[in-house]
């Protein structure tokens, strides 16, 4: 408990009673959570009559309790040496360096506004916007990620992994005059990120010398693309008799998947269709042993390399 002296606590009950008449507007944010260790900055701004202002001057001081009765000589005052705003200007921001010194739940200020402060071990929550990914490949997309910033003077380090692109990170201020650490990833979409996770990461440094504590937000995107890596495999492997029967087999990758494959025979600059499905059997011979096949989805077709059977002549 912090002692202050009575003639201190004589003037701040002069302050709270006039400014009781005087204050019709204050305006804070309800809640606050801040990671314990660190530090917090709370908003806060008032309004008086026009007719009072002359009482906002240099005398004026500031305190928090965690007790809404001031006036009570159990009332538990916290002087706010470290306040940030300027009262004479009607801004009554105030930092606690050390969070873990809140021992409770709600504090007062002095204009009789309740706060809740929420002192936990784990950090504040991520967001991610958007919170899913469905995009075409090729589109050009931007990723958005949020984390509250209790702390104004050591605001969170945020990363993305794997890093895709461009990013550009700024402190923003909400409605409320809370601040968030917002870092905004552009990239164009590629087959490639498609099924793997993309998490932005933040880390929050404590002013009590504790360890760093982090926190992640994550999603998986959905890439549609048309078919890549379309490759034939034949069995049996190996050199083959003269009008042997093989069984060729086309695979790929495709999101959504592959609707149909085709299968060509190779004659020279001429494609001649043969067939079609993903396992297809064919007779060989020494002049027609080259085939290559197409995979087709919703997004277009591709066609696999050549495929040179080695025949062996009968005679």
């Amino acid at each position: 408990m912090i002692n202050v002296q009575k003639e201190e606590i004589k003037l701040f009950g002069f302050l709270l009673l006039l400014l009781f008449f005087i204050i019709w507007a204050i305006n804070m944010p309800q809640n606050i959570n801040v990671l314990r260790g660190s530090c917090v900055t709370i908003p806060c701004s008032f309004d008086v009559n026009s007719d009072h202002e002359k009482n906002l001057d240099h005398t004026c001081k500031a305190y928090w309790s965690d007790s809404h009765q001031f006036n009570s000589e159990n009332a538990k005052l916290k002087p706010t040496k470290d306040m940030t705003g300027d009262l004479t200007k009607k801004d009554c921001t105030t930092t606690f360096s050390d969070a873990s010194l809140l021992q409770s739940t709600k504090y007062y200020f002095r204009l009789e506004s309740g706060e809740d402060i929420s002192v936990k071990d784990v950090p504040p929550s991520l967001t991610l916007t958007p919170s899913t990914l469905e995009v075409e490949e090729g589109t050009s997309v931007s990723l958005t990620c949020s984390a509250p910033a209790p702390c104004w003077s050591h605001p969170p380090a945020l990363t993305w992994t794997p890093n895709l692109g461009q990013s550009q990170e700024t402190l923003q201020e909400n409605q409320d005059k809370t601040k968030v650490k917002t870092s905004v990833m552009n990239f164009t979409a590629s087959h490639l990120h498609h099924g793997n996770k993309i998490s932005c990461t933040a880390v929050y440094r404590k002013q009590d010398g504790s360890t760093d504590v982090t926190a992640e937000t994550s999603l998986t995107p959905d890439i549609s693309y048309s078919p890549k890596n379309i490759t034939v495999s034949v069995s049996p492997s190996g050199p083959v008799p003269e009008n042997s029967n093989m069984t060729l087999t086309c695979s790929s990758n495709a999101n959504p998947a592959v609707r149909n494959y085709t299968w060509y025979r190779a004659d020279g600059d001429q494609e001649t269709f043969i067939g079609t499905g993903s396992s297809f059997n064919v007779t060989v011979s020494k002049v027609k042993s080259s085939f290559f096949c197409k995979a087709t989805n919703a997004l277009g077709c591709e066609r696999s390399r050549n495929l040179q059977i080695d025949v062996q002549c009968m005679y």
